[in-house]
């Protein structure tokens, strides 16, 4: 990957979009991870306001230290870099305290876990319509279009996806050119929904590379048959989220009522 290249043309993307629509800069999630960490820099690069939030949720003290110090080192080597913290707790608790009991406690934390993201989309899009923003997206191409591990209006609930057309060890390539806090290059993934430091890995069974590989085998229109031992094993996992999560990654299906019926 010509890694100067690919970064010059995104954050050229990045400010064409944002002048094409008048709008005078982003605001963006920062979570402590590579992904946030990777696209904030690139939105910070284009010279335009870039407000990045803070917004936990019972969230592990490695993940807020992260997040910290990286936006205090955007705000060291970017003028228009600014940040805000809102803390999300209170707001998560009192809704819980209000929802009523299930039987099923494994399907109540999953659903928690995605509404947490969701409050998250709604605050990053509350500041971006006071001051004129738009919200940048931190999906890689892996969580996006491979296995859709995000939430549905959640943190897929954005205006634009600079680096959704990145595999995630490309994402870590241009950290490192970009210079980003190598203990953020060094954290393992995670999506930051659990209040722990279960990692992306943890949840999926697979690493990303390995993830990448069963892309790329997906692609070329292989079959769990293809393969034995791991890599089967890799396999089988990819398809599995990339089948059922296929409602996150197509459009919303619109019931097309014929023609001859509006006559």
């Amino acid at each position: 990957m010509q890694t100067e290249k690919v970064v010059d043309y995104i954050v050229n993307w990045l400010k064409d979009y944002a002048v094409n629509a008048k709008i005078k800069g982003f605001t963006i999630g920062i979570s402590g991870g590579i992904d946030s960490a990777v696209t904030s820099t690139l939105c910070a690069r284009t010279g335009l306001d870039l407000l990045c939030l803070e917004m936990p949720i019972h969230q592990a003290e490695s993940q807020v230290t992260r997040a910290s110090r990286h936006i205090e080192w955007l705000k060291t080597n970017f003028d228009t870099v600014s940040r805000q913290e809102v803390n999300l707790t209170p707001v998560f608790d009192t809704l819980v305290a209000q929802l009523p009991p299930v039987d099923n406690e494994e399907d109540r934390f999953m659903s928690l876990a995605n509404t947490r993201a969701r409050l998250r989309m709604t605050t990053l899009y509350y500041f971006a319509a006071l001051n004129g923003y738009l919200v940048a997206g931190t999906g890689n191409k892996v969580e996006d279009f491979g296995v859709g591990f995000y939430t549905k209006y959640g943190d897929g609930g954005v205006d634009l996806s600079p680096i959704a057309d990145l595999l995630k060890t490309q994402v870590y390539e241009i950290a490192k050119f970009l210079g980003v806090n190598n203990e953020i290059i060094k954290a393992a993934p995670t999506d930051g929904l659990w209040g722990d430091d279960r990692t992306d890995e943890d949840q999926i069974g697979a690493s990303y590379p390995e993830l990448e590989w069963a892309m790329e085998m997906n692609d070329l229109g292989k079959t769990a048959d293809d393969f034995s031992g791991r890599q089967r094993e890799v396999f089988v996992i990819f398809k599995r989220f990339n089948t059922t999560n296929q409602h996150k990654m197509l459009p919303i299906p619109v019931c097309e009522i014929p023609s001859t019926f509006f006559e």
